[in-house]
């Protein structure tokens, strides 16, 4: 009983992980390799299976996922976010599922107002202070350069995380 409460947390502890790794590699190369993206959503089912979550719930959340990915490839399409960010994004949303799909929408969109702030003042103050810094950081403060949105789609989902059907699964037969 012991091992299986272990490895039903081991595998649960996946998604923040990966999405915490996800967030560090956006910032520092303003890329996530699709790999990422990928593991986040091949862990989900043997999680869910772990979890004994009902069929009902996984397919909601196989739909949250879909229709995240579908607004992701909007946003994509309107170049508001990257490839790599709209996958997250999708990916994200299927861990999360419908309980924490709102409040995921929410802590993204404000955490992404906080980075979008955050660069344009530190790209306007990044000139008065020359020196040597490393090169993602060089980057991230270059005025005019994109913006890591993967930082905010992780702060997000790291955020809903907490409610999310994983975290609190229903009462079977329910």
């Amino acid at each position: 009983m012991l091992l299986m409460a272990l490895a039903s947390f081991a595998l649960v502890m996946v998604f923040p992980a990966l999405v915490i790794f996800a967030a560090v590699r956006d910032a520092t190369s303003f890329t996530i390799p699709n790999w990422i993206s990928l593991a986040i959503v091949a862990a989900f089912l043997p999680a869910a299976a772990l979890l004994h979550l009902p069929l009902l719930t996984v397919l909601g959340a196989l739909g949250v996922g879909f229709a995240f990915l579908v607004a992701g490839m909007g946003m994509f399409a309107l170049r508001w976010i990257g490839g790599g960010d709209a996958k997250l994004f999708a990916a994200c949303g299927l861990w999360l599922g419908w309980p924490a799909a709102p409040a995921f929408l929410v802590w993204t969109a404000v955490a992404g107002g906080v980075l979008a702030l955050a660069l344009l003042s530190g790209r306007k103050w990044a000139g008065y202070y020359p020196g040597a810094r490393p090169q993602w950081i060089t980057r991230l403060v270059t005025p005019g350069g994109d913006i890591p949105y993967g930082l905010a789609i992780a702060a997000g989902a790291l955020a809903a995380f907490p409610t999310s059907l994983l975290m609190h699964p229903p009462l079977q037969g329910l």
